[in-house]
């Protein structure tokens, strides 16, 4: 047997098949987009304004029924930062959640906190800022909402702020949502929607904890149906008591 052995080191989780396909895709929706923007600034916009097709403008979607806003503004980004926080993240919380749940339903959570962050958005912007358009890109609700995910179902892991300061994703999570519901109050319609971040995070919880209901009411269902079989058995092993017969199988 040999005296060595082989050690792997790594940097987080490693990149899983969906969450790759996401950050391919919305790179690649950000060269598209917001490069040529950069390059033409003015020019471009008059070309194709992209922000007010697919970028998610409430008063678009109430009143002329862009629903595909609610899908197509997670795939935009307005900066480096923006794009590369968003990617980070992705990578650093989808992975692990994606290699739990598998592809299938890791892109139906994504979607569901994604979605169900602009609902909130577009919502609380048209019941509270019916003037003015106002633009929401990024999928920071998706990634909050995959935030929330890893501190339910892994509680305990350390995430390092700033590479350096452990603390436990379940408290981590609990301080940005405070975060997020404090900064709600101030930035109500602005690019970077801290309302939608917070959407992201309720329509997750909401989704993760209605995962199980199914489960549970095919439980609750079969525990019915035995019940009900056994005092038909019951019931027909006492008549067959009453009429002389055995009481009991005979092999």
């Amino acid at each position: 047997m040999s005296p060595y052995r082989q050690v792997a080191f790594s940097f987080g989780p490693p990149l899983t098949p969906m969450v790759k396909k996401l950050v391919i895709i919305t790179s690649a929706a950000f060269v598209l987009t917001y490069i040529p923007a950069q390059i033409f600034g003015v020019r471009f916009l008059e070309f194709f304004d992209y922000l007010s097709w697919f970028g998610l403008r409430p008063d678009l979607v109430v009143h002329r029924l862009f629903v595909w806003q609610l899908v197509t503004y997670l795939f935009l980004h307005g900066g480096w930062f923006h794009i590369i926080f968003n990617m980070f993240a992705l990578w650093m919380f989808g992975s692990d959640l994606e290699s739990l749940w598998g592809g299938k339903k890791f892109l139906t959570f994504y979607f569901v906190a994604g979605v169900g962050a602009g609902i909130l958005d577009v919502t609380l912007n048209t019941l509270f800022r019916p003037a003015g358009p106002s633009v929401t890109i990024g999928c920071s609700g998706a990634v909050y909402g995959l935030l929330l995910a890893y501190g339910m179902l892994f509680p305990e892991r350390l995430i390092y702020l700033y590479m350096i300061i452990p603390i436990k994703a379940k408290w981590f999570v609990a301080i940005m949502g405070a975060i997020e519901f404090v900064s709600s109050f101030s930035d109500l319609g602005s690019g970077v929607s801290h309302v939608a971040h917070l959407g992201g995070m309720l329509f997750g919880y909401i989704y993760l904890r209605g995962w199980a209901l199914p489960y549970r009411l095919q439980l609750q269902y079969h525990d019915w149906r035995r019940a009900q079989l056994r005092k038909k058995f019951e019931v027909y092993m006492r008549d067959q008591e009453k009429k002389g017969k055995h009481g009991r199988w005979v092999n």
